[in-house]
C-alpha cells in the first residue's frame, strides 16, 4: 500500500491567499496527498475580501481542518508524520514569528515543529517592496533550513490570465515536493525563430 504525502498548508494573513487556495485545490485531485489546512483569523478576512469564496468553502477543500488556536492538535507535534508544510500567503508579521520560535499560534507552531524535525518547510511571502528587516527574516528562514519561494511570475510561460500566474508559482512550489498537478509550463529552451 502507498503510503500518503502529508502536507501542511498555511495560510496566513498576507494579501494573496488564492495562492493557498490554489493549492489546497491542486492538492485535492492528487489521491496520495492528504492536506492540513490551518488558516489565521486574517486570511479567513482575507478570503472574503479577495475572493468570491467564504472560509467554509476554502476549508472543504482541505482533507483536514485545524483551528488556529488549537495549539493541541496533531500538527502541534513532532510526531505527526507530516512530509511538509507550505505558508501561502505568508505575511510578515507570520515570518518573524516563524523565525523567532514565537508558536503562540497552531500555524506558527506547525511551521517550528516542520524546521525542528527538518522536514520541509516552504514560505511564500507576499509583500513589496521589501526592507531590510523583511529581507533579514528570509535570510534567517533559509538559515533554519526553510525554503523561501516569493510568488513571482514567469513570462516565458506567456501568461494570458491571473489564473495563469497563479497556477504556474503554485505549480513550481509543488515542484519542490516532487508533486506533479499539470500546472507548471516547462521551459522547453527557445524555437530557433526566437532564439536568433
Amino acid at each position: 500500500m502507498d503510503k500518503k504525502v502529508k502536507l501542511i498548508i498555511g495560510i496566513a494573513g498576507a494579501s494573496g491567499v488564492i495562492y493557498g487556495i490554489r493549492l489546497l485545490e491542486a492538492l485535492k485531485t492528487l489521491d496520495q496527498v492528504e492536506s492540513h489546512l490551518v488558516m489565521t483569523s486574517t486570511a479567513r478576512m482575507n478570503i472574503g475580501l479577495e475572493t468570491d469564496l467564504d472560509a467554509k468553502e476554502v476549508e472543504a477543500l482541505a482533507d483536514v481542518v485545524h483551528k488556529d488556536t488549537n495549539l493541541a492538535a496533531s500538527i502541534a507535534s513532532g510526531s505527526f508524520r507530516a512530509d511538509g508544510m507550505i505558508v501561502a500567503a505568508c505575511a510578515m508579521k507570520t515570518l518573524s514569528d516563524i523565525v523567532h520560535s514565537r508558536a503562540d499560534s497552531l500555524l506558527t507552531r506547525a511551521a517550528d515543529v516542520i524546521l525542528k524535525e527538518q522536514r520541509r518547510l516552504v514560505i511564500m511571502p507576499r509583500e513589496t517592496p521589501l526592507h531590510t528587516g523583511h529581507c533579514k527574516l528570509m535570510y534567517e528562514a533559509c538559515q533554519l533550513g526553510a525554503i523561501i519561494a516569493p510568488p513571482m511570475p514567469a513570462f516565458y510561460t506567456k501568461p494570458g490570465t491571473i489564473d495563469d500566474i497563479v497556477n504556474h508559482s503554485v505549480g513550481r512550489v509543488l515542484d519542490l515536493f516532487d508533486l506533479e498537478t499539470g500546472l507548471v509550463t516547462r521551459w522547453q529552451g527557445p524555437n530557433d525563430t526566437q532564439a536568433k
